[in-house]
């Protein structure tokens, strides 16, 4: 099958000054942005900043993650757009990718997370965390050593309260750190990122990576390495916890491949052109 690669000019700065993040080709698929970075990559990239960089942050779009963007794209769009990397989450997706000859790399935030705080991170320099209960931080902090975690819990409904969003913001911005791991599920984690973005004074990496820190922590297990693989960790976790996975999995997440389809044979017609 012939490769139906749509590439576009990667995001340019919104900032000023500083080491500003540079441009960078990146692959549209399925209403998504991609940068095609691989694990090593990514890490890399990450592991380049530092404190004194302007703040830009990190997405991990998955399967869920694009259903909700093809449905709101005038509301989601902007978020995920204005993300300094985008890498994908899902090895559905990769599958779908592959399919329409798109090679995309698998970049999980859950890896690259563990990777940052195995290491990159040293115990004594400053984290920031927006999200997570006070046994996860603590759990966190005991596994790592870590001696300056910063740690800052928004209330529920957070995409309703924009208040709260920029509060986040602030607190990103009084406390300096080169890492700040966002943990409130998506969208909210990207509002507060793109939120943080806009403010002058907020410096380093925002990183929203959903659960990553509850599998650090031990609250929750990741699937076992052969599912990883199977491309059915999905499964697990939809058996794991039912009444909260259900929907997503069994009622959102199939309309994924209805998606792709009508992305794929218009990419196709367009080619062809």
């Amino acid at each position: 099958m012939q490769a139906i690669r749509h590439i576009k000019d990667r995001r340019k700065d919104v900032r000023e000054g500083g080491d500003r993040r540079k441009s960078v080709r990146n692959i549209a698929f399925c209403g998504a942005n991609f940068d095609p970075l691989s694990p090593v990559q990514t890490l890399e990239r990450c592991r380049a900043i530092r404190d004194t960089h302007d703040f830009r942050y990190l997405v991990t779009p998955n399967v869920d993650h694009v259903v909700r963007l093809n449905k709101y794209p005038k509301l989601y769009g902007p978020l995920y757009n204005g993300a300094w990397i985008s890498v994908c989450d899902s090895r559905i997706l990769q599958l779908l990718a592959k399919t329409s000859g798109i090679v995309l790399h698998t970049v999980t935030g859950s890896d690259l997370t563990a990777q940052l705080f195995d290491n990159v991170i040293t115990k004594d320099e400053a984290v920031n965390v927006i999200g997570g209960g006070e046994d996860m931080i603590a759990k966190v902090t005991a596994r790592f050593g870590l001696t300056n975690l910063n740690h800052h819990q928004p209330p529920m409904g957070l995409r309703h309260k924009p208040h709260e969003v920029r509060a986040c913001a602030k607190f990103i911005a009084e406390h300096p750190a080169r890492y700040t791991f966002i943990c409130v599920g998506s969208p909210q984690q990207e509002m507060i990122a793109i939120e943080a973005q806009k403010n002058k004074n907020c410096v380093g990496l925002g990183l929203c990576v959903g659960a990553s820190l509850d599998f650090l922590a031990g609250k929750q297990k990741r699937a076992p390495k052969w599912m990883q693989n199977t491309r059915t960790e999905w499964l697990y976790r939809l058996l794991s916890e039912p009444k909260r996975m259900w929907k997503r999995y069994l009622i959102e997440g199939p309309k994924i491949f209805l998606i792709w389809a009508k992305w794929h044979l218009r990419e196709k017609k367009t080619s062809h052109k």
